[in-house]
């Protein structure tokens, strides 16, 4: 709802990506996303949105701008199978005899 001063117009918030970690040695996993008008809010509005039973020993915040992703239909091209490029991987290589830490 607008006021009488008001030009109609609503102000929108960036968009935040929501991580967070439930205890120590764990990664921190996407559990949402909000809208906040700064990183402090969007840290408090996530622990309130995404914590409330103390899950949570960690939370990170990113503006979802700054994320790049790949193209979901690209999956096949992007992701396929290295198959003929043994050179990738370890078994592919000799030990060396004259390199004695190896």
């Amino acid at each position: 709802m607008t006021s009488p001063g008001d030009s109609g117009k609503r102000e929108i918030w960036p968009l935040w990506e929501v991580f967070i970690r439930s205890s120590r040695g764990l990664s921190h996993v996407h559990a949402g996303s909000l809208h906040a008008p700064d990183e402090t809010m969007a840290v408090r509005n996530a622990r309130d949105l995404y914590t409330r039973r103390a899950e949570g020993v960690s939370i990170w915040v990113v503006p979802s701008s700054a994320i790049t992703a790949s193209d979901p239909d690209a999956k096949g091209s992007y992701f396929e199978s290295a198959q003929g490029k043994e050179y990738r991987h370890a078994t592919y290589y000799t030990e060396s005899e004259s390199v004695p830490h190896l």
